[in-house]
C-alpha cells in the first residue's frame, strides 16, 4: 500500500546539501521577484557580505558580466558559532525558500570582517558548493590605489563599497552632486531642517554650476560600526573616519542606564519628547543624524562642494532621509562590489592571501 504525500515532504540530495524537491528550473520563478529561472540563470554568482552584527547573500547571472540584476538575496546573523554541517543546513534552506537549485551556483565572492569566520566558510563553499571561492583580501585586483598611512588595515568591506560606489555614480551621471559649501548650507538652515516659521522644509537648492566629470565621492556604510569612506575625484580610496554604530550606541545606553527600556530605533514623530520611549528615540535618531551629518559637512568642506555622497548598510534607509546630506541610499551597494570584483579578477590568478584582519562593520 503506498500513501501519497505532499511534495514538500519529499527530499533528494544533491551534492552535499539535502533540498526540498523542486520543478524543473526552466520553469520556476522566484518568489518574491519577477525573474524567470531560465538557462540563463543556471550560472550565477553568489556573494557574501560577512559583517560583525549580520551576513548578507546576494545571487547576481553569470551569463552577461554587465547585468547588474539582484535575483535573490537574505540578512542573516552572522553565524559565527556554526559547525560546518549546520552552516552547510543553513545555505540549504536558504536557497530552498526561494526554490533556487544551489548547482547553479557557479562562482562565490566573499568579503568578510570576522577572520575567525574565514577558514569554515571557505571550506563549506568547497564542501557544498565545490567551489573555491574569492575572498577579498591582499593579492586579488581590485583597480583601486589606496593612500592611507597603512593599506593593509582597510577592511574588505571598505574597499568594495568604494568600487561599488565608483561604478554607481558612473551610471548614475546625472544624479546631481553637492554644490553648495557645508557652512553656507548649514547656516541657510537650522539643525532640524526647519525654516524661520518653523515649517519642515526640503534641501536647499544651490545654484547649477558645472561639475567635474568624476567628483569625490563619500560612502557611510551604516553597520556595526559608521564608517565613513572618501574617495577622491582621480578615483582613490583616501581614508575616511570610524564611529560607534547605531545600534552599539542604544546598546551602551540601554546597559548602562538601569531604568531606561530598550526601545526600537525608528523616526520619532516629533522633536519635544513627552514620554521615556520617544525621548529615547528623539534623542537616538536626531542624535546620530547629527553625528552623520557633523562629519559628512566638515569632510564636504575639505573634499569639495561638488562631493557626492552615497549611504549604505541596514540602517541606512532610516538614516539617510533625515540626513541634510545623504543623497542617495544603496542598500545592496557591497554585493554589487563583489559581483564588480569577481568579474575584474576572473581570469587572474590571486596571489597567496596574508593573513587577514578584523575591521569594525
Amino acid at each position: 500500500m503506498f500513501v501519497s504525500l505532499p511534495p514538500f515532504l519529499f527530499v533528494i540530495p544533491e551534492g552535499d546539501l539535502l533540498l526540498p524537491n523542486r520543478v524543473p528550473p526552466t520553469h520556476r520563478t522566484i518568489p518574491g521577484c519577477n525573474i524567470n529561472l531560465s538557462k540563463e540563470l543556471h550560472t550565477m554568482l553568489l556573494a557574501i557580505d560577512v559583517g560583525n552584527t549580520n551576513t548578507v547573500l546576494g545571487l547576481y547571472p553569470l551569463a552577461t558580466p554587465g547585468d547588474t540584476t539582484l535575483i535573490a538575496h537574505w540578512r542573516i546573523t552572522t553565524p559565527r558559532n556554526l559547525t560546518l554541517d549546520e552552516l552547510g543546513v543553513l545555505l540549504a534552506n536558504l536557497f530552498a525558500l526561494r526554490s533556487i537549485d544551489h548547482a547553479s551556483v557557479t562562482a562565490i565572492a566573499i568579503s568578510s570582517v570576522v577572520p575567525p569566520l574565514d577558514t569554515i566558510l571557505r571550506r563549506a563553499c568547497e564542501l557544498h558548493f565545490n567551489l573555491k571561492p574569492l575572498f577579498v583580501e591582499p593579492g586579488i585586483r581590485t583597480g583601486l590605489p589606496i593612500r592611507t598611512d597603512n593599506p593593509a588595515e582597510v577592511g574588505a568591506d571598505r574597499i568594495v563599497n568604494c568600487i561599488a560606489a565608483i561604478d554607481y555614480f558612473k551610471q548614475a551621471a546625472s544624479t546631481p552632486p553637492h554644490s553648495t559649501p557645508p557652512e553656507q548650507y548649514l547656516s541657510s538652515r537650522s539643525p532640524l531642517g526647519l525654516s524661520s516659521r518653523g515649517e519642515a522644509e526640503g534641501p536647499a537648492s544651490p545654484p547649477a554650476q558645472a561639475q567635474p566629470t568624476n567628483p569625490p565621492i563619500i560612502v557611510v556604510d551604516f553597520g556595526t560600526a559608521t564608517t565613513f569612506d572618501c574617495i577622491s575625484s582621480k578615483g582613490e580610496f583616501l581614508g575616511g573616519a570610524i564611529a560607534p554604530g547605531l545600534g552599539i550606541s542604544a546598546e551602551a545606553l540601554f546597559a548602562r542606564a538601569a531604568r531606561l527600556p530598550r526601545i526600537d530605533i525608528r523616526k520619532p514623530a516629533k522633536v519635544i519628547g513627552t514620554g521615556t520611549v520617544d525621548n529615547l528615540q528623539i534623542g537616538l535618531y536626531y542624535g546620530y543624524i547629527g553625528l552623520v551629518d557633523g562629519i559628512l559637512a566638515r569632510m564636504i568642506a575639505e573634499l569639495g562642494p561638488q562631493t557626492r555622497t552615497l549611504a549604505t548598510g541596514g540602517l541606512a534607509p532610516l538614516i539617510a532621509p533625515g540626513s541634510q546630506y545623504l543623497t542617495q541610499v544603496d542598500e545592496h551597494l557591497t554585493l554589487n562590489g563583489l559581483r564588480l570584483l569577481y568579474h575584474l579578477n576572473q581570469h587572474t590568478t590571486p596571489t597567496a592571501p596574508t593573513k587577514p584582519r578584523t575591521h569594525p562593520r
